[in-house]
């Protein structure tokens, strides 16, 4: 019923002080009458196994203390994806969209955060360390041995995702175009690295698949994203090819200590 709509997860939490600037802002939006589609703030990485934190934050990809629109945002790295901790949406922006999430299904926090995207018009970055994600409990979703086991769930999130945004006709605006396209990218290399993770027997069919589902799909996407980096980076063939997707995952996962 409110205006706005954040999510935050049961096991983390938002710095208070961060939070009282993050309502104000809002506030100060509806008080001049200019509800912004989108607000996006910091989130930090609080990791219980060596309690050290990492921030992600968005300087120098979106502007500051002002509303702007997608053309003005700039280039993301891999580690500044816009995920479900750094978002707050105008809660029309959700029912315009019609976004709506498989019930009993992990990961759709990809889908929360993917499918509004093109339905937004005015953005605000507000430059705060907000929301605070804890990380390194075994039993987390998010830990790869916990991701594995449930890798038909991620590969349910990854398909509703391509059906859900046809790219580029559903996006009019070429940045907003491109970092979709990264961000459906990220999707497809975790379901690939976790296939070959697996100790499943039909692993290599189970990521072909996800792949074939993508061609099927949309064969112009399909050749964008199979031909980058880290398309043909994640299907490498032979043993040889696989070993080294999953050393280059090894080493992204100590760097950015995402799970």
């Amino acid at each position: 019923s409110g205006l706005y709509y954040k999510v935050v997860d049961s096991d983390d939490w938002l710095d208070v002080k961060a939070a009282k600037k993050m309502v104000a802002t809002l506030r100060g939006f509806v008080s001049n009458d200019s509800p912004v589609d989108l607000l996006v703030c910091n989130y930090v990485y609080e990791h219980v196994e060596d309690d050290t934190r990492n921030i992600v934050s968005y300087v120098g990809v979106l502007p500051e203390n002002r509303i702007f629109t997608w053309d003005e945002v700039g280039s993301f790295r891999p580690s500044q994806n816009l995920l479900m901790h750094s978002v707050i949406y105008r809660t029309q922006i959700l029912r315009d969209c019609k976004v709506e999430l498989p019930k009993h299904t992990f990961y759709v926090d990809n889908i929360f955060v993917y499918v509004p995207l093109p339905c937004v018009e005015t953005i605000y970055y507000l430059n705060v360390d907000l929301y605070r994600y804890y990380i390194g409990r075994e039993d987390q979703s998010v830990n790869e041995k916990v991701m594995i086991s449930r890798i038909d769930q991620q590969f349910r999130v990854t398909r509703i995702m391509i059906d859900s945004v046809k790219i580029p006709e559903d996006v009019p605006i070429k940045r907003l175009e491109n970092y979709m396209v990264s961000y459906l990218t990220m999707m497809m290399t975790i379901c690939s690295i976790l296939a070959i993770l697996s100790d499943r027997e039909d692993k290599l069919e189970l990521r072909d698949g996800i792949w074939g589902y993508l061609k099927a799909s949309d064969e112009k996407l399909y050749r964008r994203i199979r031909h980058g980096f880290l398309g043909m980076g994640s299907t490498l063939p032979g043993p040889l090819g696989r070993s080294t997707a999953i050393k280059v995952y090894h080493l992204a996962q100590r760097l950015y200590k995402f799970n």
